[in-house]
């Protein structure tokens, strides 16, 4: 069964990491019986009358567990992860839902518009129904983004993923072949729509991020030469905002 665990607003402008990273971290403290399926970072919208720290994302860890008693495990160590790392001024929310929970038809509808206009806390509330939705600290606003994160994921198309295995470990380059072993599947977006070969090399420019696509890891790559394919996107630093 899997659990999904989304975290949002947990750090400042003095901050050394901001959610992706704490999220990331929470694996660590993922009791015997559970392994981290991945880690997605999602996008909300960046709006003015959104305070946010940098880019306004979100993010949600995806927890594979056997035994469904661990779930209230899970949630007392995402409280304890929350209090003990958020950064001092933040609003950090906890969102926390089982795999087959009826609220998640409404989380994906929620997440959806968390992406396209101004949401509130009263909106999410609305809809919880006795899932686990908790706020932290400040004005509790990170509950908003905590939910749309869990509903964004669970929807299966949005997303990048910024832990899955060994990810921050992978070679800049590689091939197809072992991209695809790893478990990430390669799509080219050549307007040719030319299939990459297993034995074609991948430039991942050292910054592996795959997008959440049909409910898996999928790497976007373009044509950068014969038998070459370089993957999108590249790191970016902070912006100096909200």
């Amino acid at each position: 069964m899997r659990v999904y665990v989304g975290f949002d607003d947990t750090d400042n402008h003095q901050s050394d990491f901001g959610t992706g990273k704490l999220t990331r971290h929470f694996e660590n403290l993922l009791p015997e019986g559970c392994s981290l399926w991945g880690v997605v970072r999602q996008q909300l919208l960046v709006d003015d009358r959104i305070p946010y720290t940098s880019h306004n994302s979100s993010a949600c860890a995806v927890v594979e567990i056997d035994d469904p008693s661990l779930m209230e495990h899970i949630i007392h160590q995402a409280v304890d992860h929350l209090e003990k790392h958020s950064a001092e001024g933040s609003d950090p929310g906890l969102c926390v839902v089982r795999e087959g929970d009826p609220v998640l038809k409404h989380l994906i509808s929620f997440g959806r518009s968390c992406t396209a206009q101004v949401m509130t806390q009263q909106d999410v509330l609305k809809i919880a129904n006795g899932t686990h939705l908790s706020g932290h600290g400040g004005t509790n606003d990170g509950i908003i983004g905590a939910a749309a994160a869990v509903g964004l994921t669970v929807s299966g198309w949005s997303g990048r993923f910024i832990e899955f295995g060994d990810l921050r470990n992978f070679p800049e380059r590689t091939t197809v072949k072992e991209m695809e072993d790893f478990g990430i599947r390669v799509v080219s977006l050549d307007r040719n729509a030319m299939v990459p070969d297993g034995d074609d090399t991948i430039n991942t420019r050292g910054w592996l991020r795959p997008r959440l696509w049909g409910a898996r890891p999928i790497l976007p790559v373009l044509p950068a030469g014969e038998k070459i394919w370089e993957s999108m996107g590249e790191k970016r630093g902070k912006k100096n905002n909200h």
